[in-house]
């Protein structure tokens, strides 16, 4: 059985040499940086406003059994029925429960990233019940039988005419690389679900404590037709999704679009607060709410690193990281990539299974610097590897540095071991990069540099 370990690597040499791919990711994120850059200005202060942010979040976090009980209560005042799921199995039993509860058959989604956590599409598949996306992106990927490839790109390592084909296989459609025939061709065929749908699956980009209210933005106005058509709507979200007030909306909605897609404010802002009221002409008639830890209140108890739990999914330490460029987002094999995937990923899913994630990384800091609520991501890459070393250490690695140690806590046998490395050279450059060489794991892609021909104090000896 392949490890994730095994998968990373293997998937990741594979993708770091295709440079046809590499180049276009690499202009997509050029494009994003530099209308992201444009809208950053139009913020009086940016890094004040990521400070009020990150303070907001801190609240929410730091708080967050009072603002859940409160965002709970008002919701439940509405008629909205809230369900507790400690971890994914329990969230996929209660999303299966309502919709069997209700004799539904066919089921329309909204992008819902903790839907792809808990995998929930292949279980309402696995149960016989038709569910397909509504995202454009996600859409497309479904069709292909593909994760996401970004947070908020699903489909951005696609060209057009692999689109034209994969629509023309599946949905028997002309080919055509014409953008707007292809949303159009989307758009017909997503049409008749909305129509026909009995249950509407969605997820919230924020929780509003204050109003008992889920904020969902989108580009394209599917979450809303998700959301108000089916007679049935489940909202599923992780549980550090909470805002304590209404307000805070005024900062991080722009925020999002700014961070997420270089926007100014994303096209469509919605909050839902309930099911169909009397006095309303539209809205499903049950609204269900599915709060989700799934080890989320393992990483809260982790002083160091519960500023993870800030994270708004924006997608921006995956733009300007130079491994995600690389590799690409299908390579991390779990539903959150790049550096916050690295970090969270680790207390999700496990520790020891995914510790390889934290060890990715060039420790560059473009991701801390550019998270608009200053989230200390590659700190927090490196607490995963101390963490994952004091859990369970590896005995060859404690054996290593127990020789390092020794060896430079001795001036004398230091200066020994560097004339026989002096020695070793010329033998070294012969098997340099191949099997027999002990150090084959860094001079398969660098080259070791060489031992100067005379230390420090020599040299200043001889010069006296």
């Amino acid at each position: 059985m392949t490890t994730p370990v095994h998968q990373f690597h293997t998937d990741a040499n594979r993708a770091a040499q295709d440079l046809q791919q590499r180049a276009q990711i690499q202009s997509a994120l050029s494009s994003y940086e530099t209308a992201c850059e444009a809208r950053k200005s139009a913020f009086r202060d940016w890094e004040s406003a990521r400070q009020t942010a990150a303070e907001i979040k801190w609240d929410a976090v730091n708080h967050l059994d009072q603002h859940l009980r409160e965002f709970a209560d008002k919701l439940e005042s509405r008629g909205t029925q809230v369900h507790w799921a400690s971890n994914e199995q329990q969230a996929r039993d209660i999303i299966l429960e309502i919709i069997r509860s209700n004799n539904a058959h066919s089921i329309i989604k909204s992008k819902v990233m903790t839907g792809e956590e808990i995998h929930i599409n292949e279980a309402l598949e696995k149960a016989a019940f038709d569910v397909v996306e509504s995202d454009l992106g996600e859409f497309i990927v479904q069709l292909r039988r593909e994760a996401p490839y970004h947070f908020v790109f699903p489909a951005m390592h696609l060209k057009r005419g692999e689109i034209s084909e994969l629509f023309n296989r599946e949905l028997g459609t002309a080919l055509t690389e014409d953008p707007e025939e292809l949303t159009m061709i989307a758009r017909r065929v997503l049409r008749d679900k909305y129509i026909t749908a009995d249950v509407g699956i969605s997820g919230a980009n924020f929780a509003i404590a204050e109003t008992g209210m889920i904020s969902i933005t989108e580009n394209e106005g599917n979450a809303r037709l998700t959301c108000a058509l089916p007679k049935v709507h489940i909202a599923l979200l992780g549980i550090e999704k909470v805002l304590p007030r209404l307000r805070d909306l005024a900062l991080f909605l722009p925020m999002l679009a700014t961070a997420g897609a270089g926007q100014a404010l994303t096209c469509y802002n919605s909050l839902y607060g309930g099911p169909r009221q009397p006095d309303e002409c539209d809205g499903p008639e049950e609204f269900h709410v599915v709060l989700l830890d799934n080890n989320r209140t393992q990483l809260l108890a982790d002083k160091q690193q519960r500023d993870a739990l800030h994270c708004i999914r924006c997608g921006a330490c995956l733009n300007v990281c130079p491994i995600y460029r690389s590799i690409g987002g299908h390579t991390y094999g779990t539903t959150y990539q790049g550096p916050i995937g690295s970090v969270i990923t680790p207390h999700l899913r496990g520790l020891q299974d995914w510790k390889h994630l934290s060890s990715a990384s060039s420790l560059c800091g473009a991701c801390t610097q550019v998270c608009p609520v200053k989230i200390d991501l590659h700190h927090h890459l490196l607490h995963n590897r101390r963490n994952a070393v004091i859990d369970k250490p590896v005995w060859r690695e404690k054996l290593q540095f127990a020789i390092f140690r020794s060896v430079m806590n001795r001036p004398k046998l230091y200066r020994f071991c560097v004339r026989i490395g002096r020695l070793m050279q010329p033998l070294h450059r012969l098997v340099d990069g191949t099997r027999l060489d002990p150090a084959r794991g860094w001079t398969q892609t660098r080259k070791l540099p060489r031992i100067a021909p005379q230390t420090f104090k020599d040299f200043w000896r001889n010069r006296k």
